[in-house]
């Protein structure tokens, strides 16, 4: 939210102006001004900078989720990011807000209370004339929506939100849900106007329109795990996090490998002129007994022992023992290495 001079202060100005005092003086004055900021004693902050530190790095990797997101979802060029984290009051935040504009109310599972997602208008239109087909162009002209647009923008917020509960599943498993929308700020009321809130304003350009995407917070909501929102909180988790999900993606990559499968009925030894000899329906005497177990290869390693038959019409083998295959010991100088890297 920009810092604005207070009444005071631009009254203390005009009247310098009005007495003839130097041009210099009052610039510097009000430079002096603009560096002022109100501090409520009666209304304290309720965020430390560690947690809105925390908060702030959370949404970064929203913001960069909805980059990627949105860009496929619209089908056009979408740049998202952090414009800034505020705790002001609820009124302030209402104040802020155009009329009319587009609100979503979230409902925030598990805690009671519902937070709020305001969207620009200009960037709705330019969205939703993307996703009806259009190139994406906004007139100026903003309006009510219509009951189709309503339809279409609320599919892109519970997009939205499917995205914010991985960037907060960080710090705590919760679920958004949609709940209603609304135009006018000022029919939308989720605490008192005094109460404070955490306000999110993320700078979004779609193509060539730009405009504000707002989360407010009201600090109730998120009061119960206020002791989880720490940078060194949120490092930990997504250090936690990224681990399992290569451990997730690379059991699934390995289980996807496809590996040459052969079953060896025996062996033996022929000539070359042996094996020119041969015609169709010539016996090979092999090595192994008639009812011994034949090995499985996988790859170049045979894995299992089986019995062979047939099933269906069709040949088969019955695994009767999986080999276990001790793994290789790490060489010397590759375990030094590690060590020394550590």
């Amino acid at each position: 939210m920009p810092d604005v001079l207070s009444q005071e202060a631009i009254d203390a100005l005009l009247n310098n102006i009005s007495s003839g005092a130097d041009i210099n003086e009052i610039a510097s004055k009000a430079e002096e001004y603009a560096k002022l900021k109100v501090y409520d004693f009666k209304r304290p902050d309720k965020f430390s900078k560690d947690q809105l530190r925390a908060i702030q790095m959370i949404h970064e990797s929203f913001a960069r989720q909805m980059t990627t997101v949105l860009s496929t979802l619209i089908r056009s060029l979408v740049n998202a990011e952090i414009a800034s984290v505020e705790q002001l009051a609820y009124e302030e935040f209402v104040n802020y807000m155009v009329q009319p504009t587009v609100i979503g109310m979230i409902e925030m599972h598990p805690f009671e209370g519902s937070m709020l997602i305001e969207i620009n208008p200009a960037l709705v239109f330019t969205i939703i004339d993307r996703m009806l087909g259009g190139r994406g162009t906004f007139s100026g002209n903003i309006r009510e929506l219509t009951d189709i647009e309503k339809t279409v923008i609320e599919r892109v917020i519970m997009r939205i939100l499917e995205l914010l509960e991985d960037s907060w599943s960080t710090v705590v498993d919760v679920r958004f849900r949609f709940e209603s929308m609304e135009s006018n700020p000022f029919f939308v009321q989720i605490c008192s106007p005094s109460d404070m809130v955490l306000v999110v304003i993320m700078k979004l350009k779609v193509a060539d329109v730009e405009g504000m995407v707002s989360l407010c917070f009201p600090y109730f909501l998120i009061e119960p795990i206020m002791d989880r929102l720490s940078s060194q909180q949120w490092y930990a988790s997504t250090s936690h996090k990224a681990d399992d999900e290569m451990k997730i993606w690379l059991n699934n990559s390995v289980r996807q490998i496809r590996m040459p499968m052969a079953m060896e009925l025996g062996h033996t030894v022929l000539s070359l002129s042996d094996v020119y000899a041969l015609q169709a329906g010539d016996v090979i005497r092999l090595d192994e007994l008639k009812d011994s177990d034949i090995d499985v290869r996988v790859g170049n390693q045979i894995r299992f022992k089986a019995k062979p038959g047939t099933m269906r019409g069709h040949m088969a083998v019955e695994l009767t023992q999986v080999l276990t295959q001790e793994m290789p010991e790490i060489p010397a100088e590759i375990s030094n290495n590690k060590s020394e890297s550590k």
